[in-house]
């Protein structure tokens, strides 16, 4: 767990402290996961995210973004407008990256 780490340590805390937290877990066990000596379960994921307010995918270094990711809320698309979100979806990073820099040259700043 990449972040976890950073996580402990902005909140001022050691290892045994949080550990202490979780009832059931030992100061040995954070060590192991912070190192990466051993991965956690689903659960102790979720725990740890929900303990910090962030995505599993923070603590386990897959994005640079703290925040949990919110639910969206559906606006009311028309079909056409649907099937591009849904076009853009499918994209790679690369070549959503590249749309928006081409959609980007028809707007006047």
């Amino acid at each position: 767990m990449k972040n976890l780490r950073l996580l402990r340590e902005s909140h001022k805390m050691s290892q045994q402290k949080f550990a202490d937290q979780f009832g059931q877990l030992a100061q040995s066990q954070i060590q192991n996961y912070e190192k990466g000596t051993y991965e956690s379960d689903i659960a102790t994921l979720k725990q740890f995210s929900d303990f910090f307010d962030t995505s599993v995918d923070f603590l386990i270094g897959r994005t640079d973004v703290k925040q949990k990711i919110e639910p969206v809320s559906e606006y009311a698309l028309n079909k056409v407008e649907k099937k591009l979100i849904d076009l853009y979806r499918r994209l790679l990073p690369k070549q959503r990256c590249k749309l928006s820099l081409f959609l980007d040259s028809f707007c006047d700043d």
